[in-house]
């Protein structure tokens, strides 16, 4: 569509314009995305290679102290007045080896396996002679052996950089030296202080990362290929690699797995659902946020520290305290709303317990407690828009309502849009408001019951139904657990990527600077 026709068209269609066209250019921007793949892996491979070139070029054209810096690690630095660093490389692979030999190096060899014992206890000849004593055996440990294999593995990536690191060093040292320029500890530690500054105070957060976040996704994502449940628990028998049966399960409709369809059919109730409350949980909070903001920051509205100090104030109480409180008052048999009505000769509602009322019950309740978050960082935002802008608008004879259809919300929009992302992802994984209010119920009628789809519910996020697999049913199933959170960083990863991808707070960085 032309710009011509774009200006041609009225309001209505304008805004039906936008919306379709942000939908119809997805599929354009990852095809795009995969045709321009083949570029980015040739680019990617060429970064992979680099290393090797490197090292090639300080195994072939490096000095002694260079090759001896693949057997030693930092050994080029510290014969080259960089002792600290050197040392420092040294130390860690010396740490390294000690912790291969004693540690690391028996539970990765137990990788494959997961442990070699599985039987609680044995029969053994009683010493009296008399018949056979059972006699407990000291089994391993299938989630510590797999912990610690994770752990040696990300050990060992760090120990490959290290090495690198220390001959890439030790041959730019090498080189400097034939031109008769030396740089010592004080130049290093200075340039580290200084232009790379940023590398030490970031090493802290990544240390955490890594160990707070990147070791149990990748402990999540590998317990998927694992018969980890009720029956295989550790320190009472071994779980083991089923490969891909736990997906077959989860995602396939053919008879090839037990059960396979129920947890297809209820995977994707929930899936819906839980969509369906992220956006409802997100853009309902927002709007009517914004509205409130809007209203107090109006000229003429008085009193406005109080109501935003009234809001404010909800805040501080507890949420959990807030929705447990709600949840009593939506009981269906001693609740006060049901009290009002029966006490006017009414039937009582089913608020929790009906699949449909229940849902927009979690809606509104959740719209109460988060209307006061939106309002903040709306009022802030609101604050900064310049008001020469309206004062221009409302000299042009504009509208309250075209004001904010022309310059609030465009600014708002663009302004927040990373947040509405970070909102409704945070949703999908909302656990507090579900659990607290529905637990996740009413139960799903006709769907069908395996041992693992007890307790999942018409209210249940899938973020509910791991914590029930894992924790509250008496069969506990980690392994399909562990797919469906795969499952879920693949919807979370989808929708944030593409949506903030495409919106005007990336492409159009810089219009509101």
């Amino acid at each position: 569509m032309t710009t011509i026709e774009y200006l041609s068209l009225n309001k209505g269609q304008k805004i039906a314009y936008k919306i379709s066209n942000f939908f119809m250019n997805i599929p354009k921007a990852i095809g795009s995305f995969f045709y321009k793949l083949p570029k980015r892996l040739l680019g990617f491979m060429k970064k992979l290679c680099s290393p090797f070139i490197v090292l090639k070029d300080a195994l072939l054209y490096g000095d002694a102290r260079v090759r001896l810096s693949f057997l030693f690690c930092g050994f080029g630095s510290i014969t080259r007045h960089q002792v600290v660093r050197g040392c420092a490389a040294l130390v860690y692979e010396i740490v390294y080896i000690v912790y291969m030999i004693l540690a690391g190096g028996p539970q990765l060899a137990l990788l494959a396996s997961l442990g070699t014992f599985s039987s609680i206890s044995t029969g053994v000849p009683n010493p009296s002679g008399t018949g056979y004593v059972n006699v407990a055996i000291n089994y391993d440990n299938s989630f510590t052996i797999l912990l610690f294999a994770i752990f040696t593995i990300l050990l060992s990536l760090f120990m490959i950089v290290v090495w690198y690191s220390s001959i890439k060093s030790a041959k730019i040292l090498c080189d400097l030296e034939r031109i008769g320029h030396h740089e010592s500890d004080k130049q290093y530690m200075k340039d580290f202080l200084g232009k790379k500054f940023h590398t030490l105070l970031l090493s802290v957060p990544v240390v955490g990362l890594i160990l707070f976040t990147i070791v149990p996704v990748i402990y999540m994502v590998l317990v998927g290929f694992t018969n980890y449940n009720s029956y295989h628990l550790p320190n009472a028998a071994l779980f083991e690699w089923v490969g891909w049966q736990n997906y077959q399960m989860m995602f396939t409709s053919s008879a090839s797995a037990t059960g396979s369809f129920i947890f297809l059919q209820t995977i994707l109730l929930v899936l819906a659902w839980t969509l369906t409350w992220a956006f409802f949980a997100t853009f309902s909070n927002y709007f009517i946020g914004m509205v409130v903001a809007v209203m107090i920051n109006r000229k003429g509205i008085k009193l406005k520290k109080l109501w935003r100090t009234v809001l404010v104030t909800t805040i501080a109480v507890p949420q959990f305290v807030s929705l447990l409180l709600v949840q009593q008052m939506f009981n269906e048999n001693y609740g006060i709303f049901n009290s009002w009505i029966t006490s006017m000769g009414g039937q009582a509602v089913k608020w929790l317990s009906d699949g449909v009322i229940a849902k927009v019950v979690i809606i509104v309740v959740n719209t109460w407690v988060g209307i006061p978050y939106t309002m903040l960082i709306c009022s802030g935002i609101l604050m900064n828009i310049p008001t020469d802008l309206y004062e221009s608008a409302r000299i042009d004879g504009a509208s309250p309502f075209k004001m904010y259809m022309k310059i609030t919300l465009p600014y708002m929009l663009f302004i927040t849009t990373p947040y509405l992302i970070s909102q409704f992802v945070g949703n999908i994984n909302n656990f507090n408001i579900i659990y607290l209010l529905t637990s996740g119920g009413p139960l799903f009628q006709g769907v069908g019951s395996i041992q693992q789809l007890n307790g999942v519910g018409e209210t249940d996020l899938l973020i509910t139904w791991i914590y029930k697999m894992t924790v509250e049913n008496a069969y506990k199933d980690y392994g399909a657990a562990s797919v469906l959170g795969v499952f879920v960083f693949a919807v979370v990863a989808f929708f944030s990527l593409i949506f903030y991808g495409r919106s005007n707070s990336v492409k159009n960085e810089e219009d509101f600077q």
